[in-house]
């Protein structure tokens, strides 16, 4: 019975970080936005610790206005008493210039548990699509700026089972027959 409470408190202490990491940064809260993460999160290839990382989120949120994040889908794996990943799906609405863009995103994720609290340990974003909000949606439309200022994953495609599903069957996804 007590590891069962304590695996149904760890998920619920994942499933809390995606919407507290949301909440912070539409409202730029950016203390407890890195508060979200290890003390010593990595930020980039060399730099580390929650410090780094507020002043690449100060950054990196000022190329929008006002923001609108919905957290979705949320699925986590616990892979041990103490770490564990998980996927969070998100729709999220961005005030760009003079015009609002919406699109779908999964921040592909890695928890870990420091002194009985879990944290991010590591996010990684992934892009469906982000349009105008009254433009029809494409796949990949609006991600040739956020590719190359995030380096963000285009999905479906960054999912290996993707292509694995279509060259089983011989055909791209994207033929219309």
């Amino acid at each position: 019975m007590e590891e069962r409470l304590e695996r149904l408190e760890s998920l619920e202490q994942i499933r809390q970080l995606a919407h507290r990491y949301a909440l912070a940064v539409d409202t730029r809260n950016l203390d407890d936005l890195v508060e979200l993460f290890v003390d010593d999160v990595r930020v980039g290839r060399a730099k580390r610790g929650r410090g780094e990382l507020k002043d690449w989120f100060a950054e990196s949120l000022t190329r929008f206005g006002d923001s609108i994040h919905l957290v979705g889908n949320h699925v986590i794996d616990l892979d041990s008493v103490d770490e564990a990943h998980g996927v969070v799906t998100c729709r999220d609405e961005l005030e760009i210039g003079t015009e609002w863009r919406v699109g779908f995103v999964q921040y592909w994720d890695k928890y870990s548990r420091r002194d009985g609290r879990w944290y991010f340990n590591r996010r990684s974003l992934h892009r469906w699509y982000m349009v105008d909000v009254l433009a029809r949606p494409r796949h990949g439309a609006g991600l040739e700026t956020d590719r190359e200022s995030l380096q963000v994953g285009q999905l479906p495609d960054a999912w290996p089972s993707w292509a694995t599903f279509w060259e089983q069957r011989g055909r791209s996804p994207r033929d219309s027959s």
